[in-house]
């Protein structure tokens, strides 16, 4: 085993078996097959595998399991083993597993050992290890959640507060690689809140040139957990993502209030920078409370605007007809657009085809879809394969991907294990396996996936 074979493998699920299709394979009975590909090389088999011996009280094969892929030093492997250590009691194993890893200078693993410390009653050991490293991002977060249990939210507290400039504010993304105010300003109201000082903590959040982050708001998210409702409505009224929004609409339809959760997203749909988003949150909160008519209307109404009918908005309001049993109507408002621009590009057309075979046009569509001017590609097929799937029809799928493997690999493995080609399956998986970009000089990754 090669660790930057391994590592890239899993990095870009290629030229392996994905976690998917290993669940798949044990749904369906294969067993023997994961365990026996657990063996030779394949880590979601192994992975996967360690677990369910852990699962059945035999931790002693689990870690046999593991262990080859151990013995290379691959972090991932010495992770999940950690991992099943600290589960079973056994922390002192976990803990002086990963020490090995950080002192060979593993990246992830300084963080991994000092909450794997932290969790076992040695906080200051953690916060002390944690500490000369705080301008890494990770670390910072690591450090403020390691500092509550260690009681050191001052020291922490200080530490984040040297890091956030009295004048600079990162313009773009790239700016501060490291631990960015915004960031810093975040983790010291986390550690503020967590004092009592919910006041300060707000003021801080205010300072930030956004809390919206990972579509969720870290100032939306406090006003919930204190119960600062009043100033919650405020804030969704002016926070320009509708992530505020959302959090507030979310409160209020917990606690039954649905009028005033459709009037706050109304609200913010008129002062939103995104009120596409907004309008699909809507939407899909009408639909919830069995007010589907309102939600079709709502996505009509934003498709129908200039420049509203992008594919994705035309996608769930398309999806909002066909849930309701009403794939014909999403069709003639297809039919309509495509009168209206005089074409309809691919990113339209696909929509199409799940609604004709509701409506029990499956070859009518699938002969259109090949067509298409983009009919002899990659990501055509694999609409159409899903057509012939949906409607019974595995072998006929499993031949249109087949024309296209590698690209579609992974939903054509998919296919041959339903239909208990499992071996196949495993060849058309690895028989492109990609070779890793050759190592960087940094902790940036130059090749996608990032």
């Amino acid at each position: 085993m090669d660790i930057g074979d391994l590592d890239y493998q899993v990095r870009t699920q290629s030229g392996c078996i994905p976690p998917e299709l290993v669940s798949r394979l044990l749904e369906l009975g294969h067993a023997e097959k994961v365990e026996l590909w657990a063996g030779r090389g394949e880590w979601f088999c192994a992975q996967e595998w360690a677990r369910l011996q852990a699962g059945q009280g035999r931790e002693g094969e689990a870690l046999e399991v593991l262990a080859p892929y151990v013995a290379t030093g691959w972090w991932t492997a010495v992770r999940t083993t950690a991992e099943l250590l600290e589960s079973w009691g056994r922390a002192d194993e976990a803990i002086a597993l990963s020490r090995s890893r950080m002192e060979a200078g593993h990246p992830q693993a300084l963080e991994f050992h000092a909450r794997l410390l932290a969790r076992h009653g040695r906080g200051d050991e953690a916060f002390d290890l944690l500490r000369p490293h705080v301008q890494d991002w990770s670390i910072a977060a690591a450090l403020t959640d390691v500092a509550d249990s260690a009681g050191r939210d001052d020291e922490a507290a200080a530490l984040l507060a040297a890091q956030i400039p009295d004048e600079h504010r990162c313009d773009d993304p790239w700016c501060c690689r490291g631990l960015d105010p915004d960031m810093a300003i975040g983790l010291l109201a986390t550690i503020r809140e967590r004092q009592g000082r919910i006041d300060d903590a707000i003021a801080l959040l205010r300072t930030r040139d956004s809390n919206s982050l990972n579509n969720q708001d870290q100032l939306a998210d406090l006003l919930v957990r204190q119960g600062r409702t009043e100033e919650l409505h405020a804030y969704a009224a002016t926070e320009p993502f509708g992530h505020a929004a959302r959090r507030l609409a979310e409160l209020l339809e917990e606690r039954g209030d649905v009028a005033g959760a459709i009037a706050v997203y109304r609200q913010a749909g008129d002062a939103s920078v995104c009120p596409g988003n907004v309008a699909v949150d809507l939407a899909q909160l009408l639909s919830r409370h069995g007010l589907v008519e309102e939600a079709v209307e709502v996505m009509r109404a934003l498709a129908d605007a200039p420049g509203g009918a992008e594919d994705w908005i035309v996608h769930v309001l398309c999806t909002l007809y066909a849930d309701q049993g009403r794939p014909q109507d999403g069709l003639a408002y297809l039919d309509a657009l495509k009168a209206r621009r005089g074409h309809e590009e691919w990113e339209l057309f696909w929509i199409r085809l799940p609604l004709m075979a509701a409506c029990d046009r499956v070859d009518e569509a699938v002969e259109e879809a090949m067509a298409h001017p983009e009919g002899d590609t990659s990501h055509t097929v694999s609409h159409v394969a899903r057509l012939l799937a949906g409607a019974g029809r595995l072998e006929e799928a499993a031949a249109t991907l087949a024309r296209h493997s590698p690209a579609n690999s992974h939903e054509l493995a998919g296919y041959l294990i339903d239909l208990g080609r499992v071996e196949q399956a495993v060849e058309v998986l690895q028989q492109h396996r990609p070779k890793p970009p050759a190592p960087s000089s940094g902790p940036w990754h130059d090749k996608p996936p990032f």
